[in-house]
């Protein structure tokens, strides 16, 4: 039988067993040793469902994040984690979070920066890294989790990341180079291996994902240093890359000494008969075949009709995998009782992608005849997607053809525009204001189940949601921020929310995916086109506007957010997919902007977590992609001030790109990074307004104001003062008010302390004025 394996399991349960586990835990409802106890029963769940592999993967489970799991075992935690003498849980989620999770004595520790995941939204930890910097090797948990394995009859694969990827996700304090700390890094690994061959251990999933990525010469030099040094280690290397193309590094992975090489023949099928020709005789060749990034059922005939040649050649030497770790997407879609039985055909989760790689696997060792029927199963549900009439709209396509460059334009320059919407807004000298969410309490979150499961009928439902804004509203104004929301209490999700009222959008019940530690996110699932039927938000700003006389902003995802953040339709590229979501949004922009709404916040969380992850291919993607968003929000009058928000990414390298997006105000993360968005501003001059996150959202601690002052300090010093806004770097609705209440006091406190120092004299060396530009 062809060997099958899996690179990676959704850690967080079938029923979000995880995240409730962790927030059981962080609230001081449950011991140290009962969470550990439900991450055990969870792992053994997990090889459960992979039972039919030969090879499952070990250490792919945990409690927050898998790099961040890779610097506590290198000892690579931030001194301000703590000593070694405090529980390792509790250093590990200090950096996880800003603090642990009961009991802690350690207080005012801030959280790892936190950024996207290559092209995926998932969060990771960003290991820190300087000049000084000693690896460690703390192995405990892996190889628990190893015994555990073992004792469980699993086949086992220990997955860990390596060397070069690691010091690649790194950041250095210092500026220094972080290539030079591979030498050092290097027999950490070298140990790690050898300890993992004492347990019995013969292949490790060693993940560089690096490989698909641009690099330069002196990256490639240190993948052939680093495993020319790994050779030796007395177990089997299975060199895992994935989400994208070798390219130029296929004959570097090709050469380096391991036993195996994964390629993602998803996205990479052109490279797999290159792969097939250079790689040595002696190596193993697992092929990606099936999609661990999105949801729909794979064509196993039209992979049976290429992939047969490759196993006649290959032999035992070809194992089958998926793309990539399935973490990106929910775990199984026998719970889905309540989808379409059509759409729900064409479906496949985490556990029947497995079945998909057990039938190709028992084709390709007996024959198709062996799995004759699940072949038959799979090309209906196949060619039902192909041919159904829910799928394609004309009346979206008649629209999308008669877009035009000025629907893309607005009618002045941002100085022009800035003028008038001040003079209709009046608003004060750093003007603050939050990023559109605020606490989703039990009291919310019971409102929507009970109408959801009809126990509430229309009107309570109303009536209970705008009891929720007015409190909003009114803890808001008497905070004193100068632009309000209405909190989103109607919102389950920020896509989700949207896609629920657009045509074209399909929805799971149970359908979770980890966005970060025990955030979750339901994606939605996009299969067909793009219409809005209504107005989607207009009712709720409108109430909301009627209470108070400061100005509400219109909240609303952006189409390149919605698109990412969604399971995509794959029979039409995803330009053309953004167009559709940019028209309906653009629609929802003037209905808000025809209701009297003067401030409207589009948000573009994701823009930057959908750019490719080859340099050359960024400029193809990002001219859809701010095209999308100016055709979502420029339909607008100058008065009508348009905002959007981007959070948790690297930015500077495309700050060209973001100020062509021409909103007249963007709110960024920069609080975790300590403003480190901020130094794109001394080589580029950002012409519009912006506000840069003063505080950390995802941590509970609570910002005093000096640090709110110091961090707006040096933003004026990049930014003029009348271009700054301020505000948190994210969205409230995962804290409570317990927090919130005393994190803005201190936030508009310091926005005021600053007006009244005066413009001038907001930082010793004085801020920037307009003037200067």
């Amino acid at each position: 039988m062809l060997t099958t394996h899996n690179l990676g399991y959704p850690r967080i349960g079938n029923r979000r067993e995880l995240k409730f586990a962790l927030e059981d835990y962080w609230s001081g409802q449950c011991t140290r040793d009962e969470l550990l106890d439900r991450a055990r029963v969870l792992r053994q769940r997990h090889w459960q469902d992979q039972q039919q592999l030969a090879l499952a993967p070990v250490g792919d489970f945990s409690l927050y994040d898998q790099v961040l799991d890779m610097s506590e075992t290198l000892g690579n935690l931030p001194e301000r984690a703590g000593n070694h003498k405090d529980a390792d849980l509790d250093r590990y989620f200090r950096i996880a979070r800003g603090r642990a999770g009961q009991n802690d004595c350690c207080g005012g520790v801030h959280a790892g920066e936190m950024t996207k995941w290559f092209d995926t939204n998932y969060h990771y930890i960003v290991p820190e890294l300087d000049s000084t910097t000693r690896f460690q090797l703390n192995p405990a948990r892996l190889l628990e989790q190893v015994r555990e394995a073992r004792a469980a009859n699993v086949g086992t694969k220990p997955v860990i990341i390596g060397p070069v990827t690691y010091l690649w996700l790194s950041k250095c304090s210092d500026n220094s180079d972080r290539l030079e700390l591979l030498e050092q890094l290097l027999p950490v690994y070298g140990e790690l291996l050898n300890r993992l061959a004492e347990e019995g251990v013969e292949w490790v999933q060693i993940d560089e994902p690096a490989l698909v990525t641009d690099l330069d010469g002196h990256w490639k030099h240190a993948f052939q240093l680093a495993y020319h040094q790994l050779k030796s280690a007395p177990v089997k290397l299975l060199l895992t890359t994935y989400f994208g193309q070798l390219r130029d590094n296929l004959q570097l992975a090709c050469e380096l000494p391991v036993a195996g090489l994964h390629l993602d023949a998803v996205r990479a099928r052109g490279e797999v008969s290159r792969l097939v020709d250079w790689l040595p005789g002696h190596k193993i060749l697992s092929l990606g075949v099936i999609d661990g990034r999105n949801i729909w059922k794979t064509d196993l005939t039209a992979v049976l009709d290429w992939l047969e040649p490759v196993h006649e050649r290959l032999g035992s030497r070809l194992w089958l995998a998926p793309s990539c770790s399935l973490l990106h997407v929910p775990v199984d879609l026998e719970r889905e009782t309540e989808l379409e039985p059509e759409i729900r055909s064409w479906l496949a989760f985490a556990r029947q992608k497995l079945d998909e790689l057990d039938i190709l696997a028992r084709a390709l060792s007996n024959g198709r005849g062996e799995v004759a029927g699940p072949l038959h199963d799979n090309q209906q549900a196949i060619r039902s997607r192909r041919n159904s009439g829910r799928v394609t709209n004309p009346e979206v396509r008649t629209a999308t053809a008669a877009i035009t460059p000025a629907m893309a334009q607005r009618h002045s320059a941002y100085p022009e525009r800035a003028k008038r919407q001040q003079r209709k807004l009046n608003l004060p000298l750093f003007p603050t204001t939050t990023i559109g969410s605020f606490p989703q309490t039990r009291e919310i979150r019971q409102t929507r189940l009970a109408y959801r499961r009809g126990e509430l009928d229309e009107t309570g439902y109303r009536q209970r949601i705008r009891e929720e804004i007015r409190h909003c509203i009114e803890e808001q104004e008497a905070l004193g921020l100068d632009v309000l929301v209405h909190g989103e209490a109607e919102r389950n999700d920020m896509v989700e929310y949207f896609g629920e009222q657009l045509e074209g959008y399909v929805f799971t019940r149970f359908g979770w995916v980890q966005s970060y530690g025990s955030r979750c996110v339901k994606p939605p699932i996009l299969y067909g086109d793009i219409r809005r039927p209504a107005p989607m938000t207009v009712d709720w700003i409108n109430y909301a506007q009627s209470i108070t006389e400061k100005p509400v902003k219109g909240m609303l995802t952006g189409p390149v957010t919605i698109l990412n953040w969604s399971f995509v339709r794959d029979d039409q590229p995803e330009q053309d997919t953004c167009r559709q979501l940019a028209l309906a949004i653009r629609q929802e922009v003037q209905d808000l902007e025809n209701a009297g709404v003067a401030i409207i916040q589009i948000d573009e969380a994701a823009l930057r977590e959908g750019l490719p992850l080859r340099r050359s291919d960024w400029q193809g993607y990002l001219d859809w992609a701010i095209s999308a968003f100016r055709i979502a929000a420029n339909g607008v009058a100058d008065e009508t001030q348009i905002h959007t928000h981007m959070c948790y990414s690297e930015f500077n390298d495309i700050i060209d790109a973001i100020a062509d997006m021409d909103a007249d105000v963007i709110t960024i993360e920069t609080s975790r990074s300590n403003m480190e968005l901020l130094k794109a501003f001394e080589d580029f001059q950002y012409p519009n307004g912006i506000g840069p996150g003063v505080y950390d959202i995802h941590s509970p601690n609570v910002p005093d104001k000096q640090q709110i002052i110091e961090l707006l300090q040096a933003a004026a010093r990049r930014i003029p003062a009348e271009r700054l806004w301020v505000n948190p770097d994210c969205g409230l609705k995962t804290r409570g008010w317990a927090e919130v209440r005393p994190a803005l006091a201190n936030m508009v406190a310091a926005a005021q302390d600053l007006r009244n120092q005066g413009a001038r004299h907001v930082c010793e060396n004085d801020i920037y004025t307009s003037e200067h530009y």
